[in-house]
């Protein structure tokens, strides 16, 4: 007998597999714009004077971004870019705008201010007779400015002509009627003269121009506390332009004795200047 043949195999014959070739994602115009747009916002961001110009852009750089990222098939490392880039350009426009804003507030600030004191050729009240506090700055609590000196800012030119404590008497009389100090307080009569030398075409009240008083002990007092008529009160609410000189008198209720020093404040702003009272 012979042997049959084997049965047919069942068994499929086994070929290779192939894998489909990879495709090269295609070019993303939209995340070249982004990219573009991102960039753009960031360097115009950077300069003050086109601060606005990078706000407009960045943030549609930024929406382009995300809209490149998203769509199938395209190169994303654009459209990331482009993300990154508009966060980033963002907090730099932050930072930029806050310097911008700082800086134009403190030079509103020192126009307003009226620059630096300038004191005129006389010498203070602190160094008569005393020359080691000619080392220190005129016009300070610790070195007053004599009486009938002169010092100015931008804005106004400020004498202080007299003071004249314990002045109740004198007041009184001018007045007609009297106006008693509270106990262990006494007047104190200031005449001053104040000229506006800035150059607002509006004029300004000389009303801007702040005298008070500062105790030995460092107590501020003004005109504010108690009420005083004073005579021949200064007109401090006319306005005054460009050269024009008023002349008057303040009184202030201070304690007693008078130990103290003046501090005048030329403008709103202006820098405090200490003047002596005797």
């Amino acid at each position: 007998m012979t042997d049959a043949p084997p049965p047919p195999s069942t068994q499929q014959p086994q070929y290779p597999v192939y894998a489909p070739p990879a495709t090269k994602p295609a070019n993303n115009v939209l995340g070249i714009v982004a990219l573009v747009v991102s960039a753009l916002g960031f360097v115009f961001a950077c300069i003050p004077g086109a601060l606005i110009i990078g706000w407009l852009l960045l943030p549609i750089g930024f929406i382009l971004g995300i809209v490149a990222v998203c769509l199938k098939g395209k190169v994303k490392w654009q459209g990331i870019t482009a993300i990154v880039l508009s966060v980033v350009g963002t907090v730099v426009a932050a930072i930029v705008f806050m310097v911008v804003v700082a800086t134009s507030v403190s030079s509103a600030i020192d126009d307003a201010s009226g620059g630096d004191i300038t004191v005129s050729e006389s010498p203070s009240a602190s160094t008569k007779g005393d020359d080691a506090a000619g080392d220190s700055e005129v016009g300070t609590r610790e070195n007053p400015i004599a009486l009938g000196t002169a010092f100015s800012n931008d804005d106004w030119t400020v004498v202080i002509n007299s003071v004249t404590p314990n002045a109740a008497e004198q007041i009184n009389a001018a007045n007609g009627y009297p106006q008693e100090a509270d106990p262990g307080t006494e007047f104190l009569l200031i005449n001053y003269t104040v000229t506006y030398t800035g150059d607002d075409a509006d004029g300004q009240y000389p009303a801007m121009v702040q005298i008070e008083y500062v105790t030995g002990g460092g107590v501020t007092v003004n005109a504010l506390d108690k009420f005083v008529v004073a005579p021949d009160a200064i007109n401090s609410t006319s306005v005054l332009y460009t050269g024009a000189t008023v002349t008057g008198n303040t009184a202030i209720q201070v304690p007693s004795p008078v130990d103290g020093v003046l501090v005048v404040t030329p403008g709103m702003f202006g820098d405090e200047v200490f003047v002596a009272v005797q």
